[in-house]
């Protein structure tokens, strides 16, 4: 692997360093004193300090501090990186046009840049899927709850597919929502559209499980069930009460206190071998990703004379 590595360059040499890298499709670490300031859907800033800006060939930018695991500002896959000295400083930045976003990273002194040319390991085997979470839960149920009897799995609703549907042991619908690593509040607003789902199909007579995972007859024959079974079958339950239940890791506080709010229970498994959650407390970073394609635009260095100046 070919590695690249300057140490307290000046802003010109780390411009050609950063052209040539540009060139070559290298992963791109730049370590020094900067500002970050960030303009699109939203707008931010960063005053003077000491950080990490990584840039990867496929157009991602990440802004690292000292602190946790996210970074602190990000432009996704598909950006363009461009770098000029301008006004005595070192100015990178990284924009796409669909949504109209630009990062840009002023340094006042660069203490360290290297350029490495990164391939292969892209393909990454996962250990401790969701599939595993749901593995382990189908087969000790108990661990959801006592007396918990999975019906089904992916079943449909008119919110979207059920990670494991089943019944408690007085018979009552539990919407079971997997996840494999640590969630916030979104994965509990999904668990309460699945359980309103399931709540309305209640109420109108529809039966909250027609198949059992048991293998009992599609025509919904309950031979071979449970009487909590037979009773999601037929569609009576015992108080008309839908539970809700979140299957991950760990949550973060904001999720465990709307959690409590809407009456659901967190059981804190993890998937058999799955890494343990060191719950850091990081949340996710308020600006996600639309999935918007910002283009196949050639990767440059050159800054034109209309871009923002200092």
């Amino acid at each position: 692997m070919s590695v690249t590595s300057v140490h307290d360059p000046s802003h010109r040499e780390a411009l050609w360093e950063l052209e040539s890298a540009f060139e070559r499709g290298d992963l791109i670490s730049v370590f020094g004193r900067c500002t970050v300031s960030y303009e699109g859907r939203a707008a931010s800033e960063l005053g003077p300090g000491d950080r990490l800006l990584v840039l990867k060939p496929d157009g991602a930018a990440l802004v690292h501090t000292d602190e946790g695991r996210t970074p602190v500002n990000w432009q996704p896959p598909g950006s363009t990186h461009h770098a000029a000295v301008r006004g005595g400083r070192l100015r990178v930045r990284s924009e796409r046009s669909s949504p109209s976003e630009t990062l840009l990273v002023r340094f006042e002194r660069v203490h360290q840049l290297s350029a490495m040319a990164v391939t292969g390991g892209r393909d990454l085997e996962l250990h401790g899927s969701e599939e595993d979470l749901r593995t382990r839960v189908l087969e000790r149920p108990e661990l959801v709850m006592p007396g918990f009897e999975p019906l089904e799995t992916e079943r449909e609703t008119a919110a979207g597919p059920v990670d494991v549907f089943g019944v408690d042991e007085e018979g009552n619908p539990v919407v079971v929502e997997l996840k494999r690593r640590r969630v916030g509040p979104d994965a509990v607003g999904q668990l309460a559209r699945y359980v309103e789902a399931v709540r309305e199909e209640v109420e109108n007579g529809s039966a909250p499980g027609d198949t059992a995972i048991d293998g009992s007859t599609a025509d919904g024959s309950s031979a071979g069930r449970s009487a909590a079974e037979r009773s999601a079958a037929d569609g009576s339950v015992a108080d008309g009460s839908v539970a809700g239940v979140l299957v991950a890791p760990s949550v973060t506080d904001r999720a465990a206190e709307l959690l409590a709010d809407r009456g659901f229970d967190h059981v804190a498994l993890a998937p058999t071998g799955d890494r343990p959650d060191t719950g850091d407390g990081d949340e996710p970073d308020v600006r996600e990703d639309d999935g918007a394609d910002a283009g196949d635009d050639d990767v440059t260095a050159d800054e034109d004379a209309t871009d923002a100046t200092d």
